[in-house]
């Protein structure tokens, strides 16, 4: 019969959740109560640290790909999260600067929002975009130019969606860090955008990082939901993320490569 110990250090390889920490009298051991503390720190640092909008785009424009940095009506960081409202709406500047970049309606505007976590935006964006643009090239899919947004929230992707006249616009956007995750990256994708757009007009694709879900596999799932939504012109409540179950037969190709 395995002893205690044995099952929690079993069970805690499973899991980032912080189970089975032992104890010292009634309090937690030393080593835990720092590497909580380590964690909180992560967090916080993810949530205020800024986003390198320069090197940000500079990696997207790698891959072949234009781009624009636009900012919120947010002037800094502690008004952005006093007041998430400025940060849905695009500063003069930026509003001004998407009606310049415009070009012929396009299929998908990226957008690369900071959110809540710059760490997750420098460590996943560039390679998720790098995993999606062959799927994008195997659909034909009209890339609109890939902008760049400072002190962003989700819903500051509608304004540009509409200014850049696409079809859809995805937003990869930092997610709100946990203990164990300051390094999320969230995926927001909104069939016809425009201001006014609800969260239940939308599709989110959770967790994408090194340890939750991979860049490659989340770019196979945007890829399936766009390819939907623009089929059926939905998005949200009302379009189910299957991409799971095409993986299983021969619909998977649905025009895709394969993975």
């Amino acid at each position: 019969m395995s002893r205690p110990d044995d099952l929690w250090s079993r069970l805690s390889a499973l899991t980032p959740a912080r189970i089975g920490l032992g104890r010292a009298g009634n309090g937690l051991p030393t080593r835990e109560v720092l590497r909580f503390g380590l964690a909180h720190a992560q967090a916080r640092d993810a949530v205020h640290a800024p986003m390198e909008a320069a090197a940000v785009a500079d990696a997207i424009a790698a891959l072949g790909l234009r781009t624009l940095t636009v900012a919120s009506r947010a002037p800094d960081r502690a008004t952005y999260l006093r007041r998430p409202d400025y940060g849905r709406r695009l500063s003069e500047e930026g509003a001004s600067a998407l009606a310049a970049a415009a070009g012929p309606p396009a299929d998908l505007a990226l957008v690369v929002a900071d959110g809540l976590s710059a760490r997750a935006v420098h460590e996943n964006a560039a390679r998720l975009i790098a995993a999606f643009l062959p799927y994008a090239e195997a659909a034909s899919w009209r890339l609109a130019p890939v902008v760049v947004a400072e002190q962003a929230r989700v819903a500051l992707g509608d304004a540009i969606g509409a200014a850049l006249q696409a079809r859809a616009v995805a937003v990869l956007i930092g997610e709100r860090p946990g203990l164990s995750s300051p390094d999320s990256l969230g995926i927001y994708l909104t069939f016809d955008p425009r201001p006014g757009r609800s969260d239940a007009e939308r599709n989110c694709i959770s967790n994408v990082r090194e340890a939750g879900l991979q860049p490659a596999d989340a770019a196979f799932r945007l890829s399936w939901l766009l390819g939907q939504a623009l089929a059926r012109g939905l998005t949200g409540i009302g379009l189910k993320d299957e991409s799971d179950r095409a993986l299983e037969g021969p619909e998977a190709a649905a025009g895709l490569p394969a993975r």
